[in-house]
């Protein structure tokens, strides 16, 4: 008997240590098949260049809540997200981070990350309730200096979008938001206003967030408001998948444009400061060795990236948009391409999907995985289907998105593309997470060991690129705290801490550890992650405050 237990107890200890061993396995393994093996190489940030700002991103909407406080109007969104079905779980942002009240100790938390900059947006409905139908409202500039200067107070660079997503729902109910042309004039006062009770501290300004995803996702599949679509896109109520997205994006980049002269005409000679815009950037590799699918993959390319960068770098839309689209693809007028080009001064890449790309036009496709979405037959679409899986294989680990895999090379290989596209124009990665597998609670999803290698295997790939000659100048981790991520609600979670939706403190996870360890230059490879302490204790008060910085146990 006492051999037998003896033997037991052997046999566990064995267990227990091939358990942790295999823990590690995550860390350095891609799901896929072995020629997807991509494993998350030592990186430290002595490898990117003096001066590249490391920080962290959220948004307005997604984090502040307070939707109904200090003069804020309703936005579009406010709308969306109370119409049952639209959001999982009927998750809304009333609330959402309670950033609104508690941004000073999201601000300390940044200082003990030891971050450069902080990517953060301002809420047009705060600061211009009612557009161009009223005046600025007082308390939403109160509410942003606040910010800024408690920023700047801890050594954190300000990094300003003026629009992400939310916009007053007045303006949609008025004349159709994005759709209309009278939108130009209404985001260019919000930007004046930005630039003129912002700009003497901010240095680094975005335009718009996305306009691409906003013109696919609010007017191609109707997934965000104003949820227009048409078939095989959607079953919406209106709308016109094939020519509305080509409006709204004109519409926005015309209003990208116009902000911009405005800032580099009356602000920028004084303040100093940079602006461009963001764009979702996903990367496209042909589904075969077919030179028809990497043609295909080339096209998605120009018709997802370009379709932005290319009007605001060189003045128009690309000639592969040109040459598949007819009469549908609005034109730009001799003084609006003068307008556009070279109207940004950096690109921002938001950078979470790599995928497979077939060619549409000489074969049919179809869609039955959930990672492909239906219309790759169609122009709107540069006749490309996409998708995730190659012979029921995965490009990689998936996540808790169905179109987000983790693909480190996707990195490497659209900043390798924008570089040649676009001359080498100075890039700042604007956003860039990891999706955790929804339905994760507790330990699980506060030791988030494949959050931290996704980090550290898209970093080694961002400096591969970058000692390839890639002019890249930032790197923002997507997100901060856990947030409303859209139509998903609080399902899916990017945050490097948590958020306890009940008392709204923010829980440290381990990935929040690795990242103050990077920053600060500390090499931790062969450690196991540590699950840190709460950031705010039970009782409302900060445990191991020093010196003004907030840290980790």
């Amino acid at each position: 008997m006492k051999v037998s237990s003896a033997l037991s107890s052997l046999v566990f200890l064995l267990l227990l240590l091939l358990t942790s061993v295999l823990d590690f396995v995550p860390n350095i393994i891609v799901e896929g098949g072995e020629e997807n093996a991509e494993q998350a190489e030592d990186v430290e940030r002595s490898q990117f260049p003096d001066g590249f700002l490391f920080g962290v991103a959220t948004s307005s909407y997604q984090v502040e809540g307070a939707v109904h406080e200090d003069g804020r109007s309703l936005s579009n969104w406010d709308v969306f997200a109370h119409t049952k079905g639209n959001i999982e779980n009927g998750d809304n942002a009333d609330i959402a981070d309670d950033h609104y009240h508690r941004c000073l100790e999201d601000i300390e938390i940044m200082h003990s990350l030891g971050v450069d900059s902080y990517r953060f947006s301002v809420s047009w409905e705060r600061i211009l309730p009612r557009g161009k139908f009223g005046d600025v409202n007082p308390a939403g500039i109160l509410f942003y200096n606040k910010i800024i200067d408690n920023l700047l107070l801890r050594g954190i660079e300000p990094f300003l979008t003026i629009h992400h997503h939310d916009l007053p729902q007045e303006l949609m109910d008025r004349y159709g938001g994005w759709l209309s042309p009278l939108i130009q004039e209404d985001f260019v006062r919000l930007a004046e206003a930005c630039f003129k009770h912002f700009g003497d501290r901010v240095r680094y300004w975005i335009t718009i967030n996305e306009p691409n995803l906003v013109s696919e996702f609010a007017y191609e599949r109707g997934k965000y408001p104003p949820a227009r679509c048409s078939p095989p896109f959607g079953n919406c109520s209106a709308g016109n998948s094939d020519v509305e997205p080509l409006i709204v994006m004109h519409h926005m980049l015309l209003a990208h444009a116009k902000a911009v002269k405005l800032y580099r005409e009356q602000f920028q000679p004084k303040q100093g400061g940079t602006i461009g815009l963001v764009v979702s950037t996903h990367m496209y590799e042909p589904l075969t060795d077919d030179e028809l699918d990497r043609e295909a993959a080339s096209r998605g390319l120009a018709f997802y990236v370009g379709w932005s960068f290319d009007p605001v770098v060189f003045g128009d839309y690309p000639p592969e948009m040109r040459r598949y689209h007819g009469s549908e693809l609005p034109t730009f007028t001799s003084d609006e391409r003068q307008l556009m080009r070279d109207s940004t001064d950096f690109l921002g890449l938001n950078h979470y999907v790599t995928l497979y790309a077939k060619d549409c036009i000489h074969s049919s496709c179809t869609c039955f995985v959930p990672s492909c979405f239906p219309g790759g037959d169609r122009a709107i679409r540069g006749f490309v289907s996409t998708t995730g899986f190659r012979d029921g294989v995965a490009i990689g680990e998936p996540t808790g998105n169905p179109r987000f895999f983790v693909v480190p090379r996707g990195m490497e290989e659209v900043v390798d593309y924008i570089k040649e596209r676009y001359h080498n124009k100075p890039m700042f990665i604007t956003e860039n997470g990891y999706a955790s597998p929804k339905g994760q609670q507790g330990v699980d999803l506060q030791h988030d060991i494949k959050r931290v290698a996704y980090h550290k295997s898209y970093l080694s790939a961002l400096a591969r690129a970058i000692r390839n000659g890639a002019d890249v100048r930032g790197y923002f981790i997507w997100s901060l705290i856990d947030n409303f991520e859209w139509t998903d609600g609080y399902d899916i979670k990017f945050g490097l801490y948590a958020v306890d939706r009940v008392t709204m403190d923010r829980i440290p996870k381990s990935s929040a550890k690795w990242y103050r360890d990077f920053l600060h230059n500390i090499s931790f490879n062969h450690q196991e992650p540590r699950i840190a302490i709460p950031f705010s204790s039970a009782d409302g008060f900060l445990p191991n405050i020093k010196n003004g910085t907030a840290e980790m146990a």
